[in-house]
């Protein structure tokens, strides 16, 4: 069976509202909703099928977009290859010039809408953003917390709390403030054992590659409307998250770092060929900050993950 290569778009409003279409009923995977975009041509960039796809489509011409992900997904009839792209600008009013229904969503509302079994890790990256704050240790609740405040009021809107020194009492005070501070404002991500899952309903949990490897084999541990993210190194780790059904993960270190000297750096090239194998969003972590974001989203990641890179000066 020959894989299908589909050009699709993450299209945003300056509202930052996004444009979901409905699939006609005699459609593949008819009356769910989807991404805008269609099929590549023979002879075709992504780009040129993306521009012409969206314009007969929508009747919009795109200025403005960058890679968001690539998801291979393989159904019972069917086995396809979707390249997104976030599109950020256009020119021209979107409307459904073959008839199909549209709406405008907020990327939170996208929870709520149907869409392909191959379309969820489009709309986890529609939803997440392209930096991702992991705490420093060593500092003080106050002066912890304080930058955490500073780091949302200055726009990060995904906050792992870190716990270097293992489980203790501490963090899960900690955890309690991290959580009012980031309500509404910022997904935050908390680290520890899964009996503490329950204790924190509205914060998403990040696994250790060790809780990875300790529970991966026992699926999912609390429902899809939670974000769940696990820290991977290596293909075999990337596998496991799959089986998992995590929604994201970090991949590190791609560059060498103070916090972890002796570990061995991926490099940019394996990288880039890890995350060509894995449908779900990566964010690259390791020795990277705000100015590799570019070269990351070029290698196919979602962003960019770190903590001396983000954390706002005093």
């Amino acid at each position: 069976m020959k894989r299908v290569h589909v050009a699709a778009a993450v299209i945003r409003a300056k509202d930052g509202k996004i444009l979901i279409a409905r699939r006609a009923d005699t459609q593949h995977q008819g009356g769910l909703w989807e991404f805008p975009g269609g099929k590549v041509e023979a002879d075709e960039s992504v780009e040129t099928a993306l521009a012409r796809e969206l314009h007969e489509e929508l009747g919009i011409v795109v200025t403005a977009a960058r890679p968001l992900i690539k998801v291979v997904h393989d159904y019972p009839d069917k086995q396809v290859l979707l390249d997104v792209w976030d599109v950020s600008a256009f020119t021209g009013e979107p409307h459904g010039a073959e008839g199909q229904p549209l709406a405008w969503v907020s990327a939170r509302e996208l929870a709520d809408y149907d869409f392909p079994a191959a379309n969820q890790p489009i709309v986890a990256a529609a939803r997440l953003p392209a930096e991702y704050l992991i705490t420093p240790d060593g500092l003080e609740t106050p002066e912890l917390l304080r930058g955490i405040q500073k780091a949302i009021a200055g726009g990060i809107k995904l906050v792992q709390l870190r716990t270097p020194k293992g489980y203790d009492p501490q963090y899960r005070d900690l955890a309690v403030d991290a959580v009012g501070l980031c309500a509404g404002k910022a997904q935050l991500m908390l680290k520890g054992p899964l009996e503490w899952l329950g204790d924190f309903p509205a914060a998403g949990w990040h696994l250790t590659s060790a809780q990875l490897r300790k529970y991966a084999s026992n699926g999912r541990p609390f429902p899809e409307d939670r974000w769940l993210a696990a820290s991977c190194h290596s293909a075999e780790e990337l596998t496991l998250a799959e089986q998992m059904g995590v929604d994201f993960v970090t991949l590190s270190p791609v560059q060498a770092t103070q916090t972890h000297p002796d570990a061995v750096p991926l490099g940019w090239e394996q990288a880039s060929q890890l995350i060509a194998g894995f449908s779900k969003p990566v964010f690259l972590l390791g020795g990277v900050g705000p100015d590799e974001r570019q070269k990351a989203w070029a290698g196919g990641a979602q962003g960019v993950a770190g903590i001396r890179a983000f954390w706002p000066e005093a």
